[in-house]
């Protein structure tokens, strides 16, 4: 739900300026817009992100039941918030395209430097819930790439994306917000010490990206600018209202900033601290309570 929020806070206002927003800034849960799409209605951020939840749900996972699911959404707008399909990220839309045409969903993923925006770090948290017990590192960093390549190829996004899952991992497990950060900093820092991608995660990976000016901080679609305005975010607040308003607030990609930051400060805030008025706005919130609750039940009473 704390996603969920997030990306309807940002909805009706993606690609605005950060300037425009500064003088009509989002307070709170707002209608139409850019989409034109009623208060409370979440995008394809929440939708993937339910495509994993259920998927991770069933009795065994299979990558090929969450693209079928993903195939579901696309053509039949099945997994949305108002029952029709409206936003999707160019990535996204080759990649299910390919698992359309018999591509192994594994492969439809972009893999240029070009094919790094924020599409699969945007749906990818459900696994920190999966993997929250795994202890072996290479088994979460291939479940991890896995998810991540059906869409997002690339080594940066399948980083970004592991990044995260370490991050929320431990958010999930009672860490704090900074101390979260800095275990999932130590982790990436050692596991990927060889690798030449590491050099554009240097801001993230400074342990200090909260001391970072606004104007410093970028919002928009690509990947380590989402994973960068996220942190920023969640390290610079104090609650999650205040963490998912000054998301969205940045204008530019706001709905998946919005989703990004608000899946870890759910997680660490809890569904208690976002406004009731927010949730009781959002659109289906049955689809995304009973799939939350499926996981939880499975991860924590199985």
């Amino acid at each position: 739900m704390g996603l969920a929020v997030g990306d309807a806070l940002g909805v009706p206002v993606e690609f605005e300026s950060r300037e425009n927003l500064r003088n009509n800034p989002v307070k709170g849960m707002m209608g139409y817009g850019t989409y034109n799409q009623p208060e409370g209605t979440w995008s394809d951020d929440t939708s993937l992100t339910l495509c994993l939840l259920e998927a991770l749900i069933e009795r065994e996972y299979k990558v090929t039941s969450l693209t079928n699911k993903f195939v579901k959404w696309y053509e039949k707008s099945e997994y949305t918030a108002t029952g029709k399909m409206f936003d999707i990220g160019r990535s996204t839309y080759d990649a299910i395209n390919r698992i359309i045409s018999g591509i192994n969903p594994v492969d439809a993923g972009g893999k240029s430097e070009h094919d790094n925006g924020n599409g699969s770090l945007m749906r990818i948290l459900p696994l920190a819930f999966y993997l929250k017990d795994e202890e072996d590192i290479e088994k979460r960093v291939e479940k991890i790439y896995e998810v991540s390549s059906i869409t997002h190829g690339h080594m940066r996004s399948k980083i970004a994306c592991h990044f995260y899952i370490e991050m929320a991992i431990r958010l999930i497990k009672g860490k704090s917000l900074k101390d979260s950060y800095l275990d999932a900093v130590g982790i990436i820092q050692e596991y990927y010490k060889d690798e030449e991608e590491l050099k554009y995660f240097n801001r993230v990976l400074s342990g200090d990206i909260y001391k970072l000016d606004e104007s410093e901080i970028k919002s928009s679609g690509y990947v380590i600018d989402t994973l960068e305005a996220a942190l920023w975010c969640v390290l610079t607040t104090n609650s999650y209202k205040e963490a998912v308003l000054k998301a969205v607030n940045l204008g530019q990609d706001t709905d998946t900033v919005g989703a990004v930051t608000g899946g870890l400060v759910g997680i660490y805030y809890g569904m208690d601290q976002i406004p009731n008025e927010w949730i009781e706005a959002i659109k289906n919130k049955k689809l995304i309570n009973n799939l939350s609750q499926s996981l939880y039940n499975k991860m924590y009473r199985s």
